[in-house]
């Protein structure tokens, strides 16, 4: 297919595409950016909701704010509007702490549970494939509780499981391919072992409907950062189904857990419900950022999300083998929509350099060691004229022999 027809076909998609209009809601600029994966873009509704955070609930009611502005009870309350972008009803979800620290909870609390339950469960079953810092975190909470790590790649879960496994340990998906991994089928296996399952949903929620709810999942904890769009460093959140909340054994309990947190005794006693994953004092700036954030969401289907992500990413894989010369890259996300996220990888010998010379051309992706260009769609914002642009760059960076 020619470019000019690549082009035409970029621009009746972009003039089709019912979410073309959120892409006004952000701020942007020239540059085409596919490192929402990593940092999704500025809505611009934040920076005025930030200045009243600052000026007026801090800077005039100060310390009034806490109960006026909401604040004492931000954590819930944002929690609750993440809670449909992950498939979970209200109550169950709190904001707050980093996604290391969420998933450190979320392991521990699921041992002293699994152990309630039977006794002899003492493996923690983690992805082999993982982000490091969920195994390093898996890694000291088996030390903690006495288990032992089993790391294994998702797809050989199913063959660890018995009745020695206490928690599971999962990436929805994988950071580095952007492969989509089973989280309904992998869910019910670890059930059917009797254990729990903890998901890591970093790199899906806010880009494909997860089903927290539908499928049954324990405990899941993703970061706000990337397709949330709530800003560096943004809190992360912790989910516990309902049921689950009276057993759950925070290894964390702080003042803000406590079922009367003013009351200041000695003894510790757990809130109800979500509460008793909140710890100690949280980030006010941050969490009201990352809540006028959430706003873009309003009247958003996740569904339609997805729809509009596989036909980047789709779109985006015909650009390339269209555009770069045949050898010269290899796409490594799996083809199957099933099986893939919301981004690209392709594997390129000097990959570093590539992406150092794209960003330098105004397409913004990022290079994962030791040879891997990845690039995020965030259908927010991502159109598909910027993604024909972001394929022509890539083929001109190569060297395209055509001249391109």
């Amino acid at each position: 297919m020619s470019d000019a027809d690549l082009q035409a076909q970029a621009a009746k998609k972009d003039a089709e595409d019912e979410l073309a209009g959120k892409r006004g809601e952000f701020v942007l600029d020239d540059t085409v950016y596919l490192d929402g994966n990593s940092l999704g873009a500025l809505p611009a509704v934040v920076q005025a909701r930030v200045a009243d955070v600052i000026t007026r609930q801090w800077g005039r009611l100060r310390i009034r704010s806490w109960e006026e502005s909401g604040w004492w009870t931000a954590p819930e309350r944002i929690g609750d509007r993440i809670a449909p972008l992950v498939g979970a009803a209200p109550g169950q979800i709190v904001v707050g702490d980093s996604t290391s620290v969420n998933v450190f909870k979320a392991l521990v609390a699921a041992v002293r549970m699994a152990r309630d339950s039977a006794e002899g469960r003492d493996e923690i079953v983690v992805d082999a494939t993982t982000f490091p810092t969920d195994g390093y975190i898996a890694e000291s909470a088996a030390r903690l509780t006495g288990c032992r790590l089993v790391p294994v790649a998702p797809g050989e879960v199913r063959d660890v499981l018995g009745p020695r496994t206490a928690v599971v340990l999962l990436n929805h998906a994988d950071y580095r391919t952007g492969r989509l991994h089973d989280l309904p089928g992998l869910t019910a296996a670890v059930h059917d072992a009797g254990a729990l399952v903890v998901w890591d949903l970093c790199h899906t929620a806010g880009a494909l409907p997860v089903g927290l709810d539908e499928h049954g999942v324990d405990l899941a904890v993703g970061c706000t950062y990337k397709y949330l769009n709530g800003g560096p460093g943004s809190p992360a959140y912790l989910y516990v189904r309902a049921d689950l909340q009276p057993r759950f054994d925070s290894p964390l309990p702080g003042w803000n857990s406590h079922a009367e947190p003013f009351g200041m005794r000695p003894e510790f006693e757990a809130a109800e419900g979500a509460v008793r994953g909140r710890v100690g004092t949280p980030d006010i700036l941050s969490m009201l950022a990352l809540d006028a954030a959430l706003d873009v969401w309003d009247g958003v289907s996740i569904e339609a999300v997805r729809a509009k992500s596989l036909a980047l990413t789709d779109f985006f894989v015909e650009c390339v083998r269209a555009y770069v010369p045949e050898g010269r890259v290899e796409v490594i996300t799996p083809a199957a929509h099933g099986e893939r996220g919301s981004q690209v990888a392709l594997r390129c010998a000097d990959a570093g350099d590539v992406m150092r010379r794209l960003v330098e051309r105004g397409v913004v992706g990022d290079f994962r060691a030791p040879d891997v260009l990845r690039f995020g769609f965030t259908p927010l914002y991502v159109g598909f004229a910027d993604v024909e642009r972001a394929a022509g760059v890539l083929a001109r960076t190569l060297g395209d022999a055509t001249g391109r």
